[in-house]
């Protein structure tokens, strides 16, 4: 799964970081990560690393979790993301569960190419099989594993979270319990397709994203200017109080 293709889809102002996890792509010689808020501390440890900036968190299936996880530190740190948006994903306290991680290679693999996750033209490459299954049984057990903290403060910032119909593994119901996490704005959003169906097709998704993301932004801004206009008018009264003394 990459999002390379989703940098020229974007707007002009909205850029896009994409993460490696230990262990895949340019770091597959790392070990792997020991839990999803390890991933999710190193993740916003790079984003500290980047300055000020407004981040929009996204993350599909076990990669929601990794994004939820990441904006809560983020929130912890006083340095909130402007939005998550999570797809393909049971709710942190709904996630978790499953002996897939415990299978053996041909289960596993045969999983994981059900679902869509490996393109069908690759899924016979006995070389790519044996680099990929380990990185992909770390992960799937990383998820199965999860659980989530149970003294977890709500987000503060506003959560979306997609569903496609066709997915097996996560039903409208279940993308709905995503409120929970939630403390203010909510929303959901629903396309066709089955688990991996946002990469095969990415564009309304980026376009759904990329709307919410500016409109928060402007209505951030929007907020921002009407404070600093009341603070003005505040001081422009203490002096003229002053001189009329």
């Amino acid at each position: 799964m990459t999002f390379r293709g989703w940098a020229a889809a974007l707007p002009e102002d909205i850029g896009l970081f994409a993460v490696q996890y230990p262990g895949h792509g340019d770091r597959i010689a790392e070990d792997p990560a020991g839990g999803v808020a390890e991933m999710a501390s190193g993740v916003a440890a790079e984003l500290r690393t980047l300055g000020p900036a407004d981040w929009a968190l996204f993350g599909h299936s076990f990669g929601s979790l990794v994004a939820y996880e990441t904006a809560r530190v983020l929130q912890d740190d006083g340095r909130s993301a402007r939005a998550l948006f999570v797809s393909g994903a049971r709710a942190p306290r709904h996630a978790g569960g499953g002996t897939t991680h415990h299978g053996s290679d041909d289960d596993l693999w045969s999983a994981v190419r059900e679902l869509g996750g490996i393109e069908p033209e690759l899924a016979d490459d006995p070389d790519l099989r044996e680099l990929l299954l380990p990185v992909l049984r770390s992960d799937i057990a990383l998820h199965e594993t999860y659980a989530p903290d149970p003294d977890a403060l709500p987000l503060t910032v506003p959560v979306r979270a997609y569903h496609f119909t066709e997915d097996p593994l996560v039903d409208a119901e279940a993308v709905a319990r995503w409120a929970s996490v939630a403390r203010g704005e909510f929303s959901t959003r629903s396309w066709p397709g089955g688990h991996f169906a946002f990469a095969e097709n990415p564009t309304e998704l980026i376009a759904d994203i990329s709307e919410m993301t500016v409109r928060l932004a402007s209505r951030a801004d929007n907020a921002k200017h009407a404070e600093h206009a009341e603070h003005a008018e505040h001081a422009e009264h203490a002096n003229n109080t002053a001189a009329a003394r």
